[in-house]
């Protein structure tokens, strides 16, 4: 009873007053944050010709968003790579490309940013092509190469592109591939390409560069352990950086044990005896002399014939290449396959079936499906 009567009191209250300042008025809508007057303003597309114009033209902008259609899975953005690709391709080929690679804490950052200065004062134009490793648990990359180059990244004359391996070192050899036909188009006659460190991604880089430059630290062992290391085979120069202050000595020395390692070696196919540098890429002695090895190596090999030899195996080895991993994604994407393939994978994994056996009835299923659609086309 004492409830109502408070009740009533209010409204009697409210009744009288309802003109008082206590009365609460009603409150505004809330408001967009972003303002209804403002139009987003959509990225156009831009045409395949426009991308080839962009790139011959030497557009950084262009070229950095055709090199991001390559490394794209969309099948629209590698339809159209492709064509650009391939309309980019004869005005490719003019350039030395370098691959570069070491142990973790080389310096191959560093060195290329003070390499990179050399390179540049002798009028070249330099693309750094960095293949960034990926987080094996998140897929994720820094892709911080730039925030190392600070020096040459400002330069006109400098393009810097560091891509993800995405934890496949095929796919991304491919992708690195053509980007340096693109970088090519642009004008850049100088290309590095830096791996992610001494491991299976090398034998990847190989197969695309004119020159194998291997970088080493004093301390990383003898003459023994130099030979131990398959990476060496691979190598057309080495260099022992971080050769300051006081560990020119041990520069010095690990330089006369790295070639005496060498030494030891057969001659390479390319008829080229690999030699040894030093250098410091924080003081810069030493790089003028690492880069004229540069010179003297691919003098030699345009002398002999094996610059051109060797373009030639790798176009061969990369038209291959590519057939794998046409015919592998055409496996994995087919629906048949897609549709039996879990089944045959528990099959496996309960002993009922060898894996060898399921590989082959999987490629049977897929072989079946492909000359179906092909009598359904016709």
């Amino acid at each position: 009873m004492a409830f109502t009567k408070i009740n009533h009191f209010e409204k009697e209250y409210a009744d009288v007053h309802h003109d008082t300042a206590l009365n609460v008025t009603e409150g505004v809508e809330d408001q967009p944050i972003i303002s209804p007057y403002f139009a987003r303003r959509k990225k156009r597309k831009l045409s395949t010709e426009e991308y080839v114009e962009g790139i011959l033209a030497g557009n950084i902008t262009i070229l950095s968003q055709a090199i991001t259609l390559i490394e794209s899975n969309n099948p629209t953005h590698y339809a159209q790579a492709q064509e650009i690709i391939e309309k980019c391709l004869p005005y490719a080929g003019r350039s030395v490309r370098i691959g570069i690679t070491g142990v973790p804490g080389a310096g191959k950052s560093t060195f290329i940013e003070a390499i990179g200065s050399t390179v540049t004062s002798l009028h070249h134009k330099l693309a750094v092509l960095a293949i960034d490793p990926s987080s094996e648990r998140s897929g994720g990359s820094i892709l911080g190469d730039k925030t190392r180059m600070e020096s040459i990244c400002n330069n006109p004359d400098v393009f810097i592109r560091p891509s993800p391996s995405a934890g496949s070192l095929g796919g991304v050899a491919r992708k690195t591939r053509e980007t340096i036909v693109l970088c090519e188009a642009a004008g850049f006659d100088v290309i590095f390409i830096e791996t992610v460190g001494v491991g299976q991604s090398e034998t990847a880089v190989h197969s695309m560069v004119d020159m194998f430059m291997l970088l080493q630290i004093s301390g990383a062992g003898d003459e023994l352990q130099g030979i131990k290391r398959g990476i060496m085979e691979m190598a057309d120069q080495m260099v022992i950086t971080k050769c300051d202050g006081e560990n020119v000595h041990k520069a010095e020395l690990a330089r006369t044990q790295f070639q005496g390692a060498l030494r030891l070696f057969p001659l390479p196919e390319s008829g080229w005896k690999p030699k040894v540098y030093t250098c410091s890429s924080v003081t810069g002695t030493g790089l003028e002399e690492v880069w004229q090895g540069v010179e003297q190596y691919l003098d030699h090999i345009e002398h002999n014939g094996y610059f051109t030899l060797n373009r030639n195996r790798q176009n061969k080895y990369w038209m291959y290449e590519s057939i794998n991993e046409t015919l592998r994604n055409s496996f994995y994407h087919d629906p048949a396959v897609e549709q039996h393939i879990a089944e045959y994978e528990q099959k496996v994994l309960g002993d009922k079936i060898s894996s060898f056996i399921a590989a082959k009835e999987l490629l049977q299923i897929y072989f079946r499906d492909a000359a179906m659609k092909m009598k359904s086309e016709l």
